[in-house]
Parts: structure tokens; C-alpha cells; sequence
């Protein structure tokens, strides 16, 4: 049954990875067991108002890499060609959204879409301007407001990838969030060799950053798990706790929503 939280229940932004929803290698592929099964952890918690955004997986970063949108616009090409290669991935992105859509309403929750692309621009492929007051009027009626990483304007390149996670981190502040659970395919931040048994990074320091490499295999345009390790630090000097964990395991996400970090790699809130 679909439910309203308490309106003064702490905010719990949650980010389903495109690698843990989609499979990444493939064209435009759901894993629609485990986002049906995340989407009624998200739709069970009721003591918590949740923010949720998703990435775009395998329904948007190869198109993205592909017209070259996460880059500045290579000399003598022409802007209607990256109007189009942009045009062609928001459509790719939206059809991911409406899955994600149906499922969290089909699991109880009162999902309700909030594409940035209409309130936010970038500009050079950075973030100049995001407006939280569409998520924050969704939460004050009682929804689960929905994002996603996206195609939005740019004011020097003319359009740009925003990721889902660079809208955590300008919603966390905000929205006064209590934390931000990064949802993955692998338990967290691992540390070690491939050659050798990897083990979970606990707690996320700058130091754990500086010793990631820089991303590799499938395509991803915004900036692999350095990129989510910077992002958290970031978040968690704003205040609210940043966790890493893996969507594999069943009930995890709804025990990370609640406050178990028990699990996964987290950096924890720092404060002011």
C-alpha cells in the first residue's frame, strides 16, 4: 500500500547505480529482478522521506562516450551534431527512468518524476546551477521524488552529462539530507590487487582516493568509483553520512537507509 512518511522524517537520498539496475555491457539491459527487489526496499522504509536518483547505465554512458557529452565539443564540429547526440541519450535515459517509475509505484512508493534537466545547468561539464525547490515541493506532498543523471544544458558547450551523483551531493545541503547511500554492484570501496583477495575500504579518507585508479571496462562518463570516493568526501564535509554498498544483498539497502553502517564503505558526516 502506498504510504506517506512523517513530513519531519530525516531525508535519505539513494542512489541505484546504473551498474547494480542495468547491465552495463550491454545495450539498454535491465537486471529487472533486482531493480523490482530494490525498489520494494526503498517502498518498505516509512520512518525515513527518501530522495531517489538513479544512474544511467547501459541505457545512457555508451551513447554519452559515444558524442563525446561528458568532453568539450571537439574543434570544427558542428553544435547541431551534439544537439543530436544529446537528444538521442536523454531519450535513451528516460526510458531507464520509466522502468525505475514503474517499479518503485508498483512496490507501494509515491514515486514522482523530477528530471533535472529542466532545473539545473552545467557549465564547461561542471555544475553552475541546480534548483532544489521541485524535489523539496515533491517531499512536502508526501512523494518519493525521482531523478536521474541526465543530458542538461550547457552554457559554454551547449549540453552536458550531469550525474546522479554530482545531484546528491548539490541536494545534501539543501535539503539538510542525513545521508547518501550509493547503491553498486560490489560491497564497496575494495583496496588491494585483482591478483589478490580485495578487501572493502571502511572509511573513505582522501588518502583512499588518491591511491584508486582511474576507471576502466564499461563505459562510464562520470568519472568511476574515484569519481563516487571524491563525491563522498564531499558530501559527507557537508554533514550527512556517504555509504557505498553493494544492491545484491537482500535487505541492505533498506538497513543503509536506516542507519546501519555496519557495512560497505562509508565517509562519515564532518561537521561545520
Amino acid at each position: 500500500m502506498a504510504h506517506a512518511p512523517d513530513p519531519s522524517a530525516p531525508i535519505v537520498i539513494v542512489k541505484l547505480g546504473g551498474s547494480v539496475i542495468t547491465r552495463k555491457r550491454e545495450v539498454e539491459k535491465l537486471r529487472p529482478k533486482v531493480l523490482a527487489r530494490l525498489a520494494r526496499e526503498v517502498a518498505e522504509v516509512r520512518d525515513r522521506r527518501i530522495v531517489l536518483l538513479h544512474g544511467a547505465g547501459s541505457f545512457g554512458h555508451p551513447g554519452a562516450k559515444r558524442f563525446g557529452l561528458a568532453a568539450p565539443p571537439e574543434e570544427g564540429t558542428e553544435g547541431a551534431e551534439r544537439a543530436r547526440g544529446a537528444a538521442i541519450v536523454a531519450s535513451e535515459v528516460r526510458r531507464l527512468h520509466l522502468a525505475v517509475l514503474r517499479e518503485l509505484v508498483r512496490a507501494g512508493a509515491n514515486a514522482f518524476s523530477v528530471p533535472m534537466a529542466t532545473h539545473a545547468r552545467n557549465r564547461a561539464g561542471e555544475l553552475a546551477y541546480l534548483d532544489p525547490a521541485p524535489v523539496r515541493a515533491a517531499l512536502e506532498g508526501g512523494f518519493v521524488p525521482v531523478s536521474f543523471g541526465d543530458v542538461v544544458p550547457d552554457e559554454r558547450w551547449g549540453s552536458s552529462i550531469l550525474s546522479a551523483d554530482t545531484i546528491a551531493l548539490a541536494l545534501v545541503k539543501a535539503l539538510g539530507a542525513q545521508r547518501v547511500v550509493f547503491v553498486s554492484d560490489v560491497e564497496g570501496i575494495l583496496e588491494g590487487t585483482p591478483a589478490r583477495k580485495r578487501s572493502v575500504v571502511r572509511e573513505v579518507s582522501a588518502e583512499t582516493v588518491a591511491a584508486l585508479r582511474a576507471p576502466s571496462g564499461a563505459a562510464d562518463v562520470t568519472g568511476g568509483i574515484r569519481g563516487k570516493a571524491t563525491t563522498m568526501l564531499a558530501i559527507a564535509a557537508e554533514g550527512a553520512d556517504a555509504g557505498l554498498i553493494s544492491g545484491l544483498s537482500d535487505g541492505a539497502v533498506a538497513r543503509a537507509i536506516r542507519g546501519d553502517v555496519g557495512y560497505g564503505s562509508w565517509a562519515r558526516a564532518r561537521s561545520s
